[in-house]
């Protein structure tokens, strides 16, 4: 007889899912090695076996006096390719696994060990990148903030703290980072615009700032990640695992500030329009960006029609304080209603083309696949690229399988946004997994606006006790809402968790009598009702009062 393994037990019900091996059942040979992979556990550069000597005469400068951490990349195609030949002489770590294996207890969650050691391979400017923008996050950020990855930085505010003001304080307010965070001079700095602009410039920060040029504008927007509630997919179904790309992010990758700056219009009309054929405006990050062992700065697009509707602002004030660095300083994008990822930071360029950016970030990432396109069959141009924010929302109280103990009514709070102008409407709570439905009454809700969220709270009666599931779901003003499971907003790539928060908890309704009797017994024994799953020490019904109650009852069974 075979002795079982210690762990086959969980093996067989899949509780260690990441030890699992492959079921080949086809014939086909699946290739399960990666001898180019340094070992996940290696935290030093490894160089592989038989590497090209490396160009001694390449080394990665700053690009300018005032721009520490900035290194232009788009300029230089042969820069780019010395570069990723530097990265094909080391094996990197893969990703950690955080989906099919336990995530880390952490605070900082991830570490970003791969990223971190890029930039030691590429050395240079880039070397201590890592460490100068740890740095700048304990300098800017509130101490309570979630740290998901620490380089590039990913944080959110916790729930506790994300909608006690709907504005959110720039110390709390979610920051997604793909790369180090730049230190530029404001009066060191200049934007360029070019391409299919009928009159190229260069702008410095007090051109942008002159009134008599550019009207200034202010607008309350609320910027999400497409990556908000990640954390409900990940328990659905395991998808693509880069940490840095898919940092597993709760309900708090979404915030809302006052940004003061001016429109990207009003600043192409200054450049005179565009020429025949600008039909896209392509922004640019001072960041070095990493991907498939290639490097370069941060760029996506934004169609012409966006910013030709006022709704793409360029700011460098931030709740009425200049911009901090680790949100974008000097300059950012802000594209109103879009996903976050095209409000640049550290932008220093913009240039009009005549398609949607082919840059990585653009064409090879946030792209949002049917569900049956995974691992070995995602093409790019079969995703759809996400752009305006569908409508969601959130319960930020209670939290996941907390017991709550109530007297009839569960007080519930959380946010609700719609992206692309539109705004929510109506927000409704259900206590019983979604069969009944309680309206946030209006008065319970923050202030309207087009490019904001709601902050919201509502007391939700619920009789019955034991396991229930709180749900909110947000009717926009266009009546789109949500799907009901997250089964249905789920993708590969982990994107766009628009479906109908879902929270489990234990209800104890004190209104009862017999629970209130009952909860006053455990106290005068001295004994915690938690964890609920622990078996109650003391007897509930003695035999005698157990007999007393069957001497009323009908048999337990019957003789014909």
């Amino acid at each position: 007889m075979t002795e079982p393994k210690p762990d086959e037990w969980l093996l067989e019900q899949g509780l260690e899912p990441a030890k699992l091996g492959l079921r080949n059942q086809s014939d086909v040979k699946i290739n399960l090695d990666s001898p180019q992979t340094a070992d996940p556990n290696e935290t030093e550069l490894q160089l592989r076996e038989n590497a090209e000597e490396d160009d001694p005469t390449f080394v990665v400068q700053e690009e300018r006096p005032g721009w520490h951490g900035y290194v232009e990349w788009e300029d230089y195609p042969d820069k780019k390719a010395k570069a990723h030949k530097r990265f094909l002489r080391y094996k990197f770590p893969p990703p950690p696994e955080f989906q099919l294996g336990p995530i880390p207890p952490t605070n900082p969650v991830l570490e970003g060990v791969r990223w971190k050691l890029w930039h030691k391979a590429i050395g240079g400017a880039l070397e201590n990148v890592p460490e100068e923008s740890w740095e700048t996050v304990l300098k800017e950020k509130h101490s309570g903030m979630l740290h998901l990855l620490q380089f590039p930085y990913n944080g959110e505010p916790p729930k506790g703290l994300l909608i006690n003001d709907p504005i959110t304080p720039n110390e709390l307010h979610f920051v997604r980072n793909h790369g180090g965070i730049p230190a530029i001079d404001p009066s060191a700095f200049d934007l360029r615009l070019d391409g299919l602009v009928n009159n190229p410039q260069k702008l410095t920060l007090a051109d942008l700032q002159d009134e008599s040029k550019f009207p200034r504008v202010s607008r309350l927007v609320t910027i999400q990640c497409s990556g908000t509630r990640r954390f409900e997919q990940i328990q659905e179904f395991a998808g693509e695992g880069d940490e840095m790309i898919n940092a597993p992010w709760a309900e708090g990758a979404i915030s809302t500030a006052l940004w003061t700056g001016v429109s990207l219009k009003k600043v192409i009309k200054y450049c005179g329009g565009l020429k025949d054929g600008g039909k896209h405006l392509e922004l640019y990050g001072a960041d070095s960006y990493f991907k498939g062992g290639e490097l370069m700065n941060y760029v996506v697009s934004v169609p012409w029609s966006k910013v030709k509707a006022n709704e793409v602002l360029l700011a460098w004030e931030m709740n009425g304080k200049p911009l901090p660095k680790i949100h974008g300083a000097p300059l950012r994008a802000v594209v109103m209603g879009y996903i976050g990822a095209r409000s640049v930071k550290w932008l220093y360029r913009i240039k009009a083309i005549d398609t949607p950016s082919r840059a990585p970030v653009q064409s090879r990432e946030y792209l949002y696949f049917q569900q049956q396109y995974g691992k070995h069959n995602q093409l790019p141009h079969l995703g759809i690229q996400i752009q305006e924010m569908p409508v969601s929302s959130a319960i930020m109280t209670p939290w996941q399988k907390e017991v709550v103990v109530h007297n009839g009514h569960i007080e519930v709070t959380g946010w609700a946004y719609s992206g692309g102008g539109r705004w929510p409407e109506r927000v409704e709570v259900s206590a019983d997994g979604g069969r009944v439905w309680y309206m946030v009454p209006v008065e319970n809700m923050s202030a309207k606006h087009k490019w904001t969220w709601r902050a919201w709270s509502v007391s939700v009666p619920c009789d019955h006790e034991g396991w229930t599931e709180l749900v909110v779901r947000c009717w926009d003003n266009s009546l789109n809402t949500q799907p009901m499971e997250v089964r249905q907003s789920w993708n590969w790539g982990l994107h766009v968790t628009s479906s109908c928060h879902r929270i489990k908890i234990y209800s104890v309704n004190v209104s009862r009598e017999a629970t209130r009797k009952r909860l006053a017994e455990f106290e005068a024994r001295k004994e915690s009702f938690l964890p609920i799953s622990r078996p109650t020490e003391f007897r509930t019904q003695t035999l005698e009062e157990y007999n007393k109650v069957w001497e009323k009852l009908e048999p337990r069974d019957v003789d014909d």
